[in-house]
């Protein structure tokens, strides 16, 4: 592909500057923006969990009433997919204000319209009370959430990782990442309480509610954080520098000017859009095992093969701390022998474990299905992990935060958003989780492929 340069180009082109180490006052304060860009990223999926959790258990008869329980899911998870649907939009907003202004800007921005939302979605009226303005008001609050998560993942991940010392880049992108994880336990740590003190019914009539209204702590704490950690020194440095127009022999890594960079995302997608692409489905696979198992099997589960609710969030939330658990030493790994050959290995687990961790909940067997989620979900953190230092390595400073959060996102879209869609049509017409496995399986193949096909950028530059 024109955009991803031979192993000759950069000497073709001439040598590149050497990597300057970020100053000392950034590299003392590495961990403290790591930190502050972890809890950001788990309030905004701790928000984004809580919907995905509620719209297996409540969501689907309180906004779209239906004598069919399949047809109610279907609207639920097709609201869950519209936030998926306006992550690009974030994609842009977000990415132009870090890219432009700064990425700390563009995450502070996005907590906070992330958390105007969900305390909107638990202040709604239902069907019951308003009709049709009940499930247009919640599209409405669905889009904005997923606008928000459009420029989260790139600016936190971002943030952390150009605040890193030299040769630990990827062991600090790797804090936010465990924030999906984290999210999903705290907010399991919040529905189990809940639903276990006032019961199903309880829950189902107005105590869904109490999960939604208390992102309004969380989001107070969030925007406290990340106020006052400072910005990127990779993005000073970049945006002090005036950099000339690029020759034709630039090579792919080479600096962007600033006039190049007044709209990112256009430029991004003239020059590298074999990267996005290709990134997009390096992370496609992971998306898949993410939400089909936080998600879509919570409501499956019980649904349709009669498994107990606090089974699924249970098991779900095992595997998840065990993600978690081995999230910082995966990065390590990555950043001592390289990103690809640990994403291959968990790409290689997820295709193979795909069929056997979805069997699982055949037996109905509490145990057995949280071992196999647990298996499943720790080599998904072989791929989640890296990625956080991966993507943004595949694009050079101006772009960095469009073209990361571009890739992940469409990632994200097209392998979560829709997974949880697409699993209920499945289940329509097989009824076996088999057919769950098959699904990821092919996703977590498609996500091998793409990774053979991209570099390894373990020791790119980063200050360009």
């Amino acid at each position: 592909m024109p955009d991803l340069p031979s192993k000759t180009a950069p000497e073709a082109a001439g040598p590149r500057p050497a990597a300057s180490p970020p100053p000392a006052t950034a590299r003392t304060e590495a961990p403290r923006v790591a930190v502050a860009s972890l809890v950001g990223t788990t309030i905004e999926y701790y928000d984004f969990a809580v919907y995905g959790t509620a719209s297996a258990l409540v969501l689907g008869p309180a906004f779209f009433p239906s004598g069919n329980a399949t047809v109610s899911s279907l609207a639920a998870f097709l609201t869950f997919a519209a936030a998926f649907l306006s992550r690009p939009l974030g994609v842009v907003l977000f990415g132009t204000i870090g890219d432009r202004l700064g990425r700390r800007r563009a995450l502070v921005a996005s907590l906070l319209l992330m958390g105007v939302a969900t305390v909107g979605v638990g202040l709604l009226p239902t069907y019951e009370t308003a009709g049709l303005l009940a499930p247009v008001l919640l599209v409405t609050l669905r889009l904005l959430q997923g606008v928000s998560m459009g420029g989260e993942w790139g600016g936190a991940v971002l943030l952390a990782a150009e605040h890193a010392p030299p040769g630990r880049r990827a062991l600090y992108a790797s804090i936010p990442q465990a924030g999906p994880s984290l999210g999903f336990l705290l907010s399991t740590a919040v529905i189990l309480p809940t639903l276990n003190i006032v019961g199903r019914d309880g829950f189902v009539d107005w105590a869904w509610r109490i999960p939604f209204l208390l992102s309004t702590v969380l989001v107070v704490v969030g925007l406290w954080v990340r106020t006052t950690v400072s910005e990127s020194p990779v993005f000073d440095a970049t945006a002090a520098r005036t950099t000339q127009p690029q020759p034709a022999s630039a090579t792919a890594f080479a600096p962007v000017s600033a006039t190049a960079s007044r709209f990112p995302l256009v430029t991004l997608l003239k020059r590298y859009p074999g990267r996005v692409l290709l990134g997009t489905g390096a992370a496609i696979g992971g998306s898949a095992v993410y939400y089909l198992t936080i998600v879509y099997s919570i409501s499956y589960g019980p649904k349709e093969l009669g498994i107990p609710q606090n089974t699924m969030l249970t098991a779900a939330s095992v595997g998840a701390a065990a993600g978690i658990a081995i999230t910082l030493p995966v990065a390590r790994l990555s950043d001592r022998i390289g990103r690809r050959p640990v994403m291959l290995t968990g790409a290689v687990g997820c295709v193979v474990w795909a069929v056997p961790m979805y069997a699982s909940l055949s037996s109905r067997d509490g145990l057995v299905i949280t071992g196999a989620y647990t298996v499943g979900l720790m080599f998904l953190a072989l791929m989640f992990s890296p990625v956080a230092a991966f993507l943004p390595e595949l694009f050079p400073a101006r772009l960095r935060y469009t073209g990361a959060s571009a890739a992940f996102i469409l990632a994200n879209t097209l392998g979560g958003g829709f997974a949880p869609l697409v699993a209920t049509w499945l289940n329509s017409h097989w009824e076996s989780p088999l057919v769950l496995g098959f699904y990821t399986g092919t996703l977590c193949l498609l996500s091998l492929l793409c990774l053979l096909a991209l570099p390894e950028t373990r020791d790119q530059e980063f200050d360009i």
